[in-house]
C-alpha cells in the first residue's frame, strides 16, 4: 500500500483531492450537479482524443494535430451541410477525412521514416489552413436538430451522446491497451523498435493503425464539438492539443514511449477538468488557465525525469 500511494498514482490522487476539496470548500456552486455535468461536458471532446493520445505517446510518437483535425472535421461539416449534402452523409465523408489525415501521418512517420513531431506539426498546420479555407471567417449554424442533440440534450437523464460515447470507448480503449496483443505491442514498440522488429512486430503497420484511430477519433471529436456549440468556424478546437497532451503526459505516460496506462490518465483528465472549472468560477481569465496548463505539461516531463536521475543517482552511490 505504501508503494502504491508513493508511486505517480499516488501523487495524482493525492493533487486530485486538494483541488477537489479547495473547489467545494471555496466555490458554493461547485458540488452543484448542474456544474457538475457542465464540467464534463465543455471537456468532453478533449477526453475523448486523450484516450487514443495515450497509445500514441505510449508508442513513443506525439501528434500535435489532433486539435487542427477536430476543427477540418467540424468546418468540413459545415460546408458540406450548407451545399446541401445529406447531414448523415456529412458526417461520413468527416469522418473518412479523420482517416486519411491519420493515414498520412502514419505513412511519413513509419514509412517515410520522418519523426512524428515534425509532420504532425505540418499537419496541425495543413489542416487549420485547409478549414480556415473551407469556412473563412464566417460561422455556420443551423444544423439540424436532430445533430445538435447529439451534444446538448440529454438521452439517458443528463448523460448526452457524446458522454456516453467517452465511456465506451474508454472501456473499449482499456481492454486494448491492458488486456490485448495490440496493447502489450503498442508498449514494446514505444520502450525499443528494434527489440519490437526483432521479435516479429510489425512496427510500421502497428504505427500506422495508431495515427489512422487517431485521426478518426479526432474527426468524430470534432463533430461532437460543432453539435454542442451548434456552429463552426475556422477557429474551432483552436489549442486543444495542448490540454490534450499535457492531460497524457501528466497521467505518467512517458514522452519517451513505454509506459503509462488508462488509469493514471484517468485521474490526470479528473485533474484537468476541476482545474479549470475551478480557475473558471473564481473569474481567472482564458489565458492565465492556459498558463496554468502550461507549467503542468512542463511539470509533467520534469518530475518524473528529476526523479529518475534521483534513483540513478542513488543506486550509483550505493554501488560505490
Amino acid at each position: 500500500m505504501k508503494k502504491r500511494l508513493l508511486s505517480w498514482e499516488g501523487l495524482l490522487l493525492a493533487a486530485f483531492a486538494t483541488i477537489f476539496a479547495f473547489n467545494a470548500i471555496s466555490l458554493p456552486q461547485f458540488l452543484t450537479i448542474p456544474n457538475q455535468i457542465n464540467m464534463f461536458q465543455l471537456s468532453i471532446e478533449k477526453v475523448i482524443v486523450v484516450l487514443v493520445m495515450a497509445f500514441v505517446i505510449i508508442n513513443a510518437e506525439i501528434d500535435l494535430s489532433v486539435g487542427s483535425m477536430m476543427g477540418l472535421s467540424a468546418c468540413a461539416f459545415g460546408w458540406l451541410f450548407q451545399q446541401g449534402v445529406d447531414p448523415v452523409v456529412a458526417i461520413g465523408l468527416c469522418l473518412l477525412i479523420g482517416v486519411l489525415g491519420g493515414a498520412v501521418n502514419g505513412l511519413f512517420v513509419a514509412w517515410v521514416g520522418l519523426p512524428s513531431l515534425v509532420v504532425t506539426l505540418a499537419a496541425l498546420i495543413g489542416f487549420r489552413g485547409l478549414a480556415r479555407v473551407l469556412v473563412e471567417d464566417r460561422g455556420i449554424t443551423d444544423f439540424p436538430d436532430w445533430f445538435d442533440a447529439l451534444g446538448q440534450q440529454g438521452l439517458i437523464g443528463p448523460m448526452t451522446f457524446a458522454m456516453i460515447s467517452f465511456f465506451t470507448l474508454l472501456v473499449v480503449a482499456w481492454i486494448i491497451l491492458e488486456k490485448s496483443a495490440f496493447g502489450r505491442h503498442t508498449y514494446v514498440i514505444g520502450s525499443n523498435r528494434d527489440v519490437a522488429e526483432f521479435a516479429g512486430i510489425n512496427t510500421k503497420r502497428h504505427k500506422l493503425i495508431i495515427f489512422v484511430a487517431t485521426g478518426l477519433v479526432s474527426a468524430f471529436a470534432g463533430l461532437l464539438y460543432a453539435a454542442r456549440v451548434g456552429a463552426v468556424r475556422g477557429d474551432v478546437a483552436n489549442g486543444f492539443e495542448l490540454d490534450i497532451i499535457t492531460i497524457v503526459l501528466l497521467g505518467g505516460a512517458s514522452i519517451f514511449g513505454g509506459s503509462g496506462t488508462l488509469v493514471s490518465t484517468g485521474l490526470a483528465i479528473l485533474i484537468v477538468l476541476n482545474l479549470r472549472n475551478g480557475m473558471a468560477l473564481h473569474n481567472v481569465t482564458g489565458h492565465i488557465q492556459t498558463g496554468v496548463i502550461g507549467f503542468l505539461l512542463i511539470a509533467s516531463v520534469l518530475v518524473p525525469r528529476l526523479d529518475l536521475l534521483r534513483r540513478i543517482t542513488k543506486k550509483s552511490k550505493g554501488q560505490e
